[in-house]
C-alpha cells in the first residue's frame, strides 16, 4: 500500500507541474471526465455487440466476423447505429419486443446469408455436409 501511495503522490506532482501555466486544472477535470464518460459508453457498447455477435452465431451458426458483418448489414439497412442494433437483439433474447424496422431487415439479412452460405460452418470445404 506504501508503494501506491507513493506513485500516486509523484503521479500528482508531475501532473500539477504539468498543467502549471497551461489550460487551468478544473478544465484538464472537465476534460478527462468527458473522456472517462465517453470510454464507459464505448466499453459498454462493445459489450453488448460481442453479445449480439453470440447469439448470431449461435443461431445461424457462422463465425465470429460472418456474425459481425451480419449485423453491420442490419445496421446500415435500418440506418441506426450497431450499438443499437445490437441492444434491439439483445433485449428481444430477453423478451423484450424488436422493432419491426430491425425485424424486417435481420430477417432478409438472414435470408441473404442462407442463400450465399457465407462462413457457414455447416458445410465441409468439399461442399458436402456433415
Amino acid at each position: 500500500m506504501q508503494r501506491a501511495s507513493v506513485i500516486q503522490e509523484e503521479w500528482w506532482e508531475q501532473r500539477a507541474e504539468a498543467t502549471w501555466g497551461n489550460a487551468p486544472a478544473g478544465q484538464d477535470v472537465v476534460a478527462l471526465r468527458a473522456e472517462n464518460d465517453q470510454l464507459r459508453r464505448a466499453l459498454a457498447g462493445r459489450a453488448v455487440i460481442d453479445q449480439a455477435r453470440g447469439m448470431v452465431m449461435v443461431l445461424t451458426p457462422c463465425r465470429r466476423g460472418a456474425a459481425g458483418d451480419l449485423l453491420v448489414d442490419v445496421s446500415r439497412q435500418c440506418d441506426a447505429r450497431l450499438p443499437e442494433v445490437a441492444a434491439a437483439l439483445v433485449g428481444a433474447w430477453e423478451g423484450k419486443p424488436l422493432p419491426g424496422r430491425i425485424q424486417r431487415e435481420l430477417c432478409r439479412t438472414l435470408r441473404r446469408f442462407h442463400a450465399e452460405n457465407q462462413g457457414c460452418d455447416s458445410r465441409q470445404p468439399g461442399g458436402s455436409s456433415r
